[in-house]
């Protein structure tokens, strides 16, 4: 059986945190779940709706300001055997962190309860409520 797993977040690097953090609040309604450092002057910020924005008021790179990409797992211990076949690096951040041949960096994540992850993926995105 394949291991199920969802997004749980996406990072990026933002010049202006302070403006994403209010675009996303007022716009789209996704509040704040997580801070690092101050209100004032936060490092990161984690929204409930799966944003945190990294705070990087020097950032000069191209439009692709992608961190990382949090994923919520069923089973992060299967998911992390999988990946040997790939032959996917460990990132310093831990085991659970890989860094994918194109460069893009996956934070895997165990979901407590493995249940979530079934109910998350149960959600039609495309069919109202």
């Amino acid at each position: 059986m394949t291991a199920k797993a969802y997004v749980e977040h996406v990072a990026i690097w933002v010049r202006d945190i302070h403006w994403h953090i209010k675009f996303f609040r007022d716009v789209l309604g996704m509040t704040m779940r997580e801070v690092q450092g101050s209100l004032e002057d936060p490092a990161q910020y984690w929204t409930l709706g799966g944003m945190q924005f990294i705070a990087k008021p020097d950032f000069a790179g191209p439009e692709g300001r992608l961190g990382h990409i949090g994923v919520m797992c069923e089973d992060m211990e299967a998911a992390l055997e999988a990946a040997k076949a790939f032959g996917v690096a460990e990132m310093p951040q831990g085991r659970n962190w890989l860094r994918l041949p194109d460069g893009l960096a996956v934070e895997l994540i165990q979901a407590r309860p493995a249940s979530a992850v079934a109910e998350a993926l149960a959600v039609n995105p495309r069919v109202a409520a």
